[in-house]
């Protein structure tokens, strides 16, 4: 199985699938879409109005990463339930902690 993550030059993108309105904020580790594709599983409380699902996304990873709030950005489907997160900082130091938030 390819993790929910792609290394990049000084980033890393992650690959999540966001549920909002949840009775609370957390990640749930790894989904696998019908084409393979895996997705690391998330959910806040906030609703998706005005971006305050997508903050509270980019919190929560940032968060669990032990990285500022401001490293991590959506950086695709800004509006749609899979969405690509681009997190700055050593992308092996990253890949480590991803791996270690899908086994959790």
């Amino acid at each position: 199985m390819i993790g929910p993550f792609r290394p990049r030059n000084d980033s890393v993108d992650l690959f999540v699938r966001l549920t909002p309105k949840a009775a609370m904020d957390r990640l749930e580790g790894i989904d696998i879409s019908a084409d393979g594709r895996s997705h690391l599983k998330a959910r806040v409380r906030a609703v998706p109005e005005n971006g305050a699902a997508n903050q509270a996304l980019e919190r929560l990873v940032a968060k669990a990463l032990g990285v500022p709030r401001s490293a991590v950005s959506v950086a695709a489907g800004g509006t749609a339930r899979l969405k690509t997160l681009r997190i700055s900082g050593d992308p092996a130091a990253l890949a480590k902690g991803i791996e270690a938030l899908c086994s959790a």
